[in-house]
């Protein structure tokens, strides 16, 4: 699958990166992981403290898939609002997955805390602004559940904004405890952790074939190897449709630009991350280095010539939407990408297991914040694997109602 296009930032922050072997041998193990992105290192950093081997292989360099142009907004809301996911699965579901996302930035905090790589994980507050009259409606309904159910929130007025930025807006919920990470970097801080661990990874390893039974999965390699393992767990991003369509998932193309270094953000109360309610949103946050990466714009198309005949287009419309918010930071796209993107119809991540695919579980991290969600599907899929069971898997499971 044609991922993305464009001129990338975040591999110019890790030059360097970790290498890894390509398979060559025939071996056994009791998980193959198959994908080197954010979910399959989130399921090798999980699986790396039980007893099982495990192996991880991707068919690229690691960390070169969607991973590398996630602009890792770290979040627990999500494009689908939360009084939507009430409405959708009822308010215990919808407020269990809320705590899970919640759950998994304290996770992803540690996990960064802990790596020998410089993740850069900062937490970030967040602005979600109201777009329009409608929007600030939707806000109300969202803060409701949120106090009900003590997250850490604030309401502003229009005033209120008014001070702590340079633009106007009817209203937003002020969000507490956010983050924002390098995925790049993160994604190989893990897998460093797991290979420590006795994680054996692999990359430029390609599948070719597969031979499914009662009791053992046989996958075999574009080079002529082979990998027996009693489960597998495909993690390939939006490329796991290759192995099995999923009917919950949709995917799309989204637009990002980063942009130039900027001095002063005195306009821009805490370099908080910034979203709206409008649909498709715009969003924005700020680097370690100082840069703005401003993304959004998404498309409802699947075909990569036409995604990235906008990428151009798009690049300067990111800027303009952005210098309507700061006209006084002055900025311009040193990188910028066109991309796919997935979510699902329901607003929920997927944990995928199909009859024609035994011993096998499907992560579909999909949506706005998959960083998020792939932490969170990783850490229960452990608990299945290990106790056979997690209260949660019923919540993703691809059969849910």
């Amino acid at each position: 699958m044609n991922l993305h296009s464009g001129k990338f930032y975040w591999q110019t922050t890790l030059p360097n990166p970790p290498a890894y072997p390509v398979l060559e041998e025939n071996i056994n193990c009791d998980v193959l992981i198959i994908g080197g992105g954010c979910s399959g290192a989130h399921c090798a950093n999980f699986l790396s403290d039980t007893d099982l081997k495990v192996v991880v292989i991707d068919k690229r360099k690691i960390g070169t898939g969607s991973t590398c142009v996630n602009t890792a907004l770290i979040q627990y809301l999500g494009d689908k609002m939360l009084f939507e996911l009430v409405n959708s699965f009822g308010e215990d579901a919808a407020i269990l997955h809320t705590k899970l996302c919640e759950e998994a930035i304290n996770d992803i905090e540690k996990a960064s805390l802990t790596s020998d790589i410089d993740t850069e994980f900062k937490r970030r507050d967040s602005l979600y602004y109201a777009s329009d009259h409608e929007g600030n409606e939707k806000l109300k309904k969202e803060f409701y559940f949120l106090q009900k159910h003590d997250f850490k929130v604030d309401w502003l007025t229009k005033e209120q904004i008014r001070k702590r930025y340079s633009f106007e807006k009817e209203s937003a919920l002020y969000i507490y405890n956010d983050g924002e990470i390098n995925p790049f970097k993160y994604t190989h801080g893990l897998l460093l952790h797991a290979q420590k661990k006795g994680i054996q990874i692999f990359e430029n390893t390609k599948i070719s074939g597969k031979k499914l039974q009662k009791k053992v999965a046989t996958f075999y390699t574009e080079n002529g190897y082979s990998i027996q393992a009693r489960y597998v767990i495909i993690a390939a991003g939006y490329e796991g449709l290759e192995f099995k369509r999923e009917k919950n998932s949709v995917i799309s193309s989204t637009y990002a630009v980063v942009t130039n270094p900027v001095d002063d953000f005195t306009n821009w109360y805490k370099q908080t991350l910034i979203w709206e309610t409008a649909r498709p949103y715009i969003y924005m946050r700020t680097t370690q280095d100082h840069r703005i990466i401003i993304g959004g714009l998404d498309v409802n198309t699947t075909y990569p010539e036409d995604r990235d005949a906008k990428i151009i287009h798009k690049k300067e419309q990111l800027i303009e939407e952005f210098n309507h918010l700061f006209p006084n930071i002055v900025v311009y796209p040193e990188f910028y990408l066109g991309a796919f993107y997935g979510g699902t119809h329901d607003g929920l991540p997927i944990i995928g297991e199909y009859e024609e695919f035994p011993n096998c579980y499907f992560l579909f991290a999909y949506g706005d914040n998959g960083l998020v969600y792939s932490n969170a599907l990783a850490k229960i899929m452990r608990d299945v694997l290990v106790n056979g069971s997690h209260p949660a898997m019923d919540l993703y499971h691809q059969t849910r109602s």
